[in-house]
């Protein structure tokens, strides 16, 4: 028999014929409430603030639907407390008064490329997971032929306000003894918009949105990403801070996502896989064993939702911002740690 030491202490297997729930682990585990929960329930839709326009990210479609990673993120939460992910309301916000929507209660969740940082998650925010890992970087026209940032010594850069992205920037030229000139646009529009009439020499803001602001431009392909990245963006979701259980909640919804990938699960195989799987991790994932939905006030299903109305992380990624869109960006640090080419995204087990 193995001795119990400290951290190296294993806790045995569930006795034949019962499951994870009979873990004593497990058992003294009580659901937490969590008045967010409540009033979604109460309610009958999710509330989420998301960017107002962003390819790849959240933008209203030509019939007036929302589509996007970050809208994606909030029907996975809908899909796991309601059981419907079509069960949400979007409410565009801007990165001045994106914190006041949520602190103030008009939305549940905010889901628009915001990055983690110390100073937030000080305050009155928490950050659930990361969901997108991403850095801060510069578009140029391809005629400029540049090979870093440091050769933007003098330029006028375009960044838009009340980001991170303004400091990031006077940063990175401070310590490199570089001057520039900062082109300081309202919004991520206003900024494309001025970068590409020529206004300012370079555009400035995360790798992600400068891809999808390429995207949007008349000639897409006379405009390069530059290799140089300036910072670290870890993005996700971001809730108020008074609500413990319902950042659980959606934590394990976008944890949900990965699991689904790396258990090699999507929207057109879950059914199967939760009627047919005998691997432990996909019946506890499904609701089909361990009835560990519970203790987070979900139905026993809440995974299985996710995906199946969702889709793992893969599909997500792909269709919105991989191969199956107008961006085509590659997975790097947004792989699974599993992968061939392993990223950052490790999701921890439900058990």
């Amino acid at each position: 028999m193995l001795a119990a030491c400290g951290r190296g202490e294993q806790t045995p297997a569930p006795p034949a014929g019962e499951t994870a729930a009979s873990d004593p682990a497990t058992q003294v585990l009580q659901a937490k409430a969590s008045p967010t929960l409540a009033a979604v329930r109460a309610r009958g839709y999710l509330s989420c603030g998301v960017h107002p326009g962003l390819a790849g990210f959240a933008f209203p479609d030509d019939k007036g639907g929302w589509r996007g990673f970050d809208v994606d993120m909030c029907r996975a939460v809908a899909a796991a407390v309601l059981g419907d992910a079509k069960a949400v309301r979007f409410t565009a916000t801007q990165a001045q008064d994106r914190f006041a929507a949520l602190s103030g209660g008009k939305i549940d969740l905010l889901s628009r490329n915001t990055s983690w940082t110390f100073a937030r998650d000080a305050g009155s925010l928490d950050f659930p997971a990361v969901a997108y890992f991403d850095g801060q970087g510069f578009l140029a026209t391809r005629a400029l032929a540049l090979a870093t940032a440091d050769e933007l010594n003098g330029a006028r850069i375009c960044v838009q306000a009340g980001t991170d992205s303004e400091d990031n920037l006077a940063a990175y030229f401070k310590s490199r003894g570089l001057k520039y000139s900062a082109v300081v646009s309202g919004s991520e529009a206003e900024a494309r918009e001025t970068y590409q009439s020529g206004g300012c020499d370079a555009f400035t803001a995360d790798v992600s949105a400068l891809a999808s602001a390429r995207s949007l431009m008349n000639n897409p392909n006379a405009h390069v990403i530059l290799p140089t990245v300036i910072s670290k963006e870890p993005l996700g979701p971001v809730v108020r801070q008074d609500d413990p259980a319902w950042t659980d909640i959606v934590r394990w919804s976008v944890y949900a996502l990965m699991l689904g990938e790396e258990l090699k699960l999507t929207s057109e195989t879950v059914a199967k896989a939760r009627d047919d799987s005998q691997d432990p991790r996909v019946r506890r994932l499904l609701g089909v064993e361990g009835n560990l939905g519970p203790l987070l006030g979900l139905k026993a299903d809440w995974g299985f939702q996710v995906i199946r109305q969702v889709g793992a992380y893969d599909e997500v990624f792909r269709r919105n911002l991989g191969q199956g869109s107008p961006l085509k960006l590659e997975r790097g640090l947004n792989a699974l740690w599993s992968a061939p080419q392993p990223g950052l995204h490790y999701p921890p087990p439900v058990r």
